[in-house]
Formats: structure tokens, sequence, C-alpha cells
């Protein structure tokens, strides 16, 4: 399996002839020279997926990073993510086009944009897909998807969606969380499943059995953590601000887990307790 991972991978997002790279690099509190430092770096690394959102307040740092670059910016898959709606369908639509414009001009567009959570009611759900929908008609996006969303919310899009499923749900992922529930039902529709917080912030740099795996390859736990997650079919996104760090992250393409390693690791899953940020509602 090892041949065949590398960091050009793609994955076909659903009913749709985008591609998005299955490596990506998050942003999150990361602000100002060192967003675009960072982000910079991702990109000299290999990196060509970089996750931001309205909430991080970086998305103008960003798109700097992208043009300071030197890449083609269709060589680069952008994510951004809308936190919160406003008081109707043209109203969402502006908030969108105004993040669009901070990291991509005028005229740019971005790869995907989320709904970054579920937590607004069914009223501000439909109200804030319904603009995503939009946002693709018009070329502004290339794809659209929800972030911290359960099986019940997804389902309640086939109500009233023109797109169905959504391309993509961002989920906290790692072995102590690994949300089966809602991964399983999101692979069975063919919706791609990103990994927030693939390296649980660095909070289980000490396990044993981490360590036990990591060791046994010449890894860092970090490694062995993104390297699950891209052996899973998940889209895992790292995050740091250290140039060295962000080299090695990406360096994960020269080894494999075992399946036996692999069922150690999935053997740590602690069900929603084992969630730092949070984990869905399937209900």
């Amino acid at each position: 399996m090892a041949s065949k991972l590398a960091i050009t991978d793609l994955l076909v997002l659903p009913k749709s002839a985008v591609k998005i790279p299955q490596l990506g690099f998050g942003v999150y509190q990361a602000h100002g020279p060192e967003c675009t430092s960072s982000t910079l770096a991702a990109l000299k690394a290999g990196y060509r997926h970089i996750d931001t959102a309205q909430y991080y307040a970086n998305e103008k740092e960003v798109g700097e990073a992208v043009r300071q670059s030197g890449l083609k910016r269709s060589d680069i898959f952008i994510t951004t993510k809308i936190l919160s709606p406003a008081s109707s369908i043209d109203k969402n639509y502006q908030k969108m086009l105004d993040s669009i414009q901070k990291i991509d001009g005028k005229d740019g567009y971005v790869d995907l944009f989320l709904i970054h959570t579920a937590s607004m009611g069914a009223k501000g759900r439909k109200e804030i897909y319904q603009a995503l929908e939009k946002l693709l008609e018009d070329g502004k996006t290339r794809s659209i998807g929800v972030s911290n969303w359960g099986i019940g919310h997804i389902e309640e899009l086939k109500s009233f969606a023109k797109i169905y499923p959504p391309h993509v749900n961002q989920i906290e992922l790692h072995p102590f969380s690994q949300q089966r529930e809602v991964v399983d039902f999101c692979h069975k529709n063919g919706i791609i499943v990103e990994a927030y917080c693939p390296l649980v912030r660095n909070q289980k740099a000490n396990d044993p059995t981490l360590n036990m795996v990591a060791k046994s390859h010449g890894k860092t736990v970090a490694q062995a953590l993104i390297r699950y997650c891209l052996q899973k079919n998940w889209v895992p996104l790292p995050k740091s601000a250290t140039p060295s760090r962000i080299i090695e992250n990406a360096d994960v393409y020269d080894f494999e887990l075992s399946s036996d390693e692999m069922s150690t690791l999935d053997g740590l899953d602690q069900g929603s307790k084992g969630a730092i940020v949070q984990a869905v509602s399937n209900t």
C-alpha cells in the first residue's frame, strides 16, 4: 500500500468532476504574517490543499500566501467555511462572497465552501445551504459541504437540496475519537470525510501505544497519526507554524501501518469522550 499513496493523491468528490488533495494543511489559530509564512512553507513542502474559515480570521493571509507562492491558482485547493447564518439566503451569499474576495480577489473563487457548524437550527442550515448551492451554480465555489454535521443534519438536506449528498463533511477525527457511525454513513454515501485535529493538538504525544507504533517505523507520533488518517481514507488537515514540522508532517509516504497496527490504533477509540473539540450528534 505504501507505494500507492503519495502527496499528490486526489480523491473524487461525489457526483462531481472535482478532485480534492488527500493531504491538507490547516491554519486554525495562525494569524497575520505567521499564517502567510506557514502557508507558504506548506506549499513549498508540496501541500496543495489549504483549509481556512471565516472564524479563523486569516482568509486574507491565506490568499496572500497563494499569490506569493508563484504556483498557479488552479493547482491549489482552497477551502473556507461560513460560521453563522445571516437573515436570508442573499445575505448568506454575500457573506460567502466577502470570504472569496479576501482569499482570491473580486473575480476569484474557492474550491470548497463548508458550513462550519450544525448548531444554528433547521432554518439557518437550510438558508445557508441554499446560498451555497447558488454559490456553486455561479461558479464562485467548485464544491460545497458541511462541517461538524451528524447523520440527521445531513439527511435533513434531502427535503430541499438540489445538491445531495454534500461533497464533504469535515469532523474531528483521530484514533481517540473515530466517530464511526457518521464516518460509515459518509463513506457509504460517497461523502468525503475530512479529519480536523488529526494530531490531537499534541495532547497525546506521550501515549505509549502511539509511541510504540511510531517508533517501530522510525517516525514521529504526528507522522503515525497522519498516516493512520490516510489509510482510513480520510483527508487529514494537520496544522503547524514550524517549517520543519510542516515538512515532517508531509513525510508520511515511505512507510505503511500494518493491519495489526491499524487495529491497535482503532482500539484507542473513546467515542465522543475522546473528542477534544466536539463529536457530532447523529440524531
